[in-house]
């Protein structure tokens, strides 16, 4: 879809020359994210402020083109990728910490803030932003937001949904509204702001948020528990929050995704274990430490061959860190990856894990199984050569395998990563038609002229305007 020559002057008269880019190296650079894709934009705007959005995106409905929201592109299905063509916005300049409030327990901030600077900043007056997705270093919070990430901390402490109080959204159309509150508490009108989290950039672009902070947990502790018996492993996970031990994070490895963190680790793990959890506690001092030991007796009777007490930050830090790594690091076992973030109920996961290493032997592909095991979220890494023909049709066979897996477990297909255009051909294993039929409906409504994120979420087959 072609941006006509008078719409790319007047949006440059918006803008001015030096954030309006259309030279083709310029435009490369915002042609793909984190997931296996490459469409090359028509242009690429970088806005100073939400007035300059709105003008931006009152152009698009005048002359009819499409316009693709984006902040680091560490997205992994698509989602700020210019499938249509048309206007990548890239919200990087709008990267203000504008308040934290520490008596109302707050922050207001832009979209292109990177999530860690927030964690940080909260950190300085004693609060906490728990939200904590791997890649929390270098991606951006309005990423965050459009897509509802998670992190390790979900298990005790939610989503990214749960801390957004209220938003700033310039709508397709080009107005600017706020929604949501600055309180504990709000109930008037719609819940405009859940549904806008997590919408991916279709119904408008993002310009202010206020995040709801708690108070920073006084001490954490965090274990290692390994395992030699992989179905061991997947079923203490429910058992230990059936046990009322309160983990604020808990984390699963298998044995694939071992062996592509074992440099990080620091502790040398003995050959024969097969999985591994990381678990987390915190809150006061003295019940962390009471929870930690009673942790560690409970892996020890569940079966842990080995279980390890971090006993200081940094080694905390390095058993954090080789989690994070994880899915970089997985590339060591093959060029390619198709990376799903499903979810099951917690009593499933060792049905799933069983089933994705028939999977993994049917296709003849390693595939990792690790992530937020805490919540059923499972990070499911098929790894693969897209060189080989045979390889990369294995690879996607293997992918609606095992959506068909999770379904058939009462589980979804996204967990965190949203839908995108990776997920958005099996989005109908999941949502009925009259949902996607109401789901096209809300878009036009925010949306008349589709301009805003086109070909995202919902396929032609799924009914995509």
């Amino acid at each position: 879809m072609t941006i006509p020559s008078p719409a790319l002057k007047a949006l440059q008269a918006v803008l001015g020359a030096e954030y309006l880019l259309t030279a083709e190296a310029d435009r490369h650079c915002y042609a793909y994210d984190a997931a296996n894709g490459l469409f090359v934009p028509e242009a690429v705007a970088l806005p100073g402020h939400e007035n300059e959005i709105a003008r931006v995106l009152q152009l698009a409905n005048e002359y009819r083109f499409p316009v693709i929201p984006r902040g680091t592109g560490t997205g992994t299905t698509g989602g700020a990728l210019a499938v249509q063509g048309g206007l990548v916005v890239v919200t990087s300049r709008l990267n203000r910490i504008l308040e934290i409030d520490p008596d109302n327990f707050l922050a207001v901030v832009e979209p292109g803030v990177i999530t860690g600077q927030i964690k940080a900043a909260a950190a300085k007056v004693g609060l906490w932003y728990p939200p904590d997705p791997s890649s929390a270093n270098f991606c951006t919070i309005g990423g965050n937001v459009a897509e509802n990430a998670g992190g390790s901390a979900a298990v005790q402490y939610g989503v990214t949904r749960d801390y957004v109080l209220g938003l700033r959204v310039v709508l397709p159309t080009g107005e600017i509204i706020d929604t949501g509150v600055r309180t504990a508490k709000g109930v008037v009108g719609y819940d405009l702001t859940r549904l806008l989290v997590g919408s991916e950039g279709t119904l408008g672009i993002i310009t202010r948020i206020i995040l709801r902070l708690i108070p920073l947990p006084a001490a954490r502790q965090t274990l290692l528990a390994g395992f030699t018996d992989l179905r061991r492993a997947t079923e203490t996970v429910a058992r230990l929050l059936k046990a009322r031990l309160a983990p604020s994070a808990l984390e699963f490895l298998d044995r694939a995704s071992l062996t592509c963190v074992r440099q990080w680790l620091p502790y040398e793990l003995p050959d024969a274990i097969q999985a591994l959890l990381l678990i987390e506690v915190d809150g006061h001092p003295h019940d962390v430490q009471e929870r930690a030991a009673a942790v560690q007796t409970h892996c020890q009777e569940q079966g842990a061959t080995l279980v390890l007490v971090a006993p200081t930050p940094e080694e905390t830090e390095k058993l954090w860190q080789a989690r994070k790594v994880l899915s970089p690091a997985a590339f060591r076992l093959k060029p390619h990856k198709l990376s799903e973030d499903v979810v099951v109920p917690i009593s499933r996961i060792p049905d799933l894990v069983r089933a994705v290493e028939g999977i993994s032997q049917q296709a003849g592909l390693p595939i990792l199984c690790f992530g937020h095991a805490g919540d059923g979220n499972i990070h499911v890494n098929i790894m693969y050569d897209r060189r080989e023909a045979q390889e990369q049709a294995a690879a996607h066979r293997a992918v609606k395998e095992l959506f068909t897996v999770v379904r058939r477990l009462d589980g979804t297909l996204s967990g965190e990563h949203g839908v995108g255009i990776s997920k958005a051909p099996y989005i109908g294993m999941e949502l009925s038609e009259a949902v996607i039929a109401l789901s096209l409906r809300l878009k036009k409504a925010f949306d008349p002229n589709n301009i805003m994120n086109p070909g995202k979420i919902f396929t032609t087959a799924g009914g995509r305007p």
